[in-house]
């Protein structure tokens, strides 16, 4: 009899305890990563933007990915992201106005290298999965753009590392 007394009196205790301290605040945003629409959106993105570029390349341009979606002032997906634009009301991208030039360039997204993809999806995957324990090689970074490019933006932000012909910064 006393056993039971004392196992319903943790019980309780747990119990108290656990509708105390979960108040259902997170300490930031709900991220977004591993559904399979943001897996593709991640590959579209490595693929259209560093598929030419070394293994480093492309999983630093991953890495900026999803250093936004951590970031407060991107959403809080990969899709979010990747998708990022300047809308007409109808809620088409206008052209030459996302985040990443591909999205938005009037060309037609249709992959051609099959190869290229599969690496590119796999690349996702790895990134996207092991966010937690890889190291981030970018060094927190939320933008890059092209070596041979010179925008203006980039003089008022912090350089991270520059890898094939990327250059990133934060």
């Amino acid at each position: 009899m006393i056993w039971r007394l004392i196992i319903l009196s943790v019980c309780v205790v747990v119990w108290a305890t656990t509708l105390l301290t979960n108040t259902g605040v997170t300490d930031g945003k709900v991220l977004n990563y591993t559904n399979q629409d943001d897996m593709v959106c991640l590959a579209k993105n490595i693929y259209w933007e560093a598929r030419n570029e070394s293994t480093a390349g492309r999983i630093a341009v991953a890495w900026t990915v999803i250093n936004r979606v951590n970031n407060e002032r991107f959403p809080d997906s990969i899709c979010g992201v990747v998708q990022q634009a300047i809308r007409y009301g109808n809620g088409f991208p206008k052209r030459n106005k996302c985040q990443f030039s591909w999205y938005c360039d009037g060309r037609a997204d249709t992959v051609t290298n099959l190869h290229g993809w599969r690496d590119s999806y796999r690349l996702a995957s790895y990134v996207s999965n092991g966010r937690d324990h890889l190291l981030d090689i970018t060094d927190g970074s939320l933008w890059y753009h092209a070596s041979y490019v010179q925008p203006k933006w980039a003089k008022h932000k912090k350089k991270t590392a520059q890898i094939d012909t990327h250059i990133f910064y934060r």
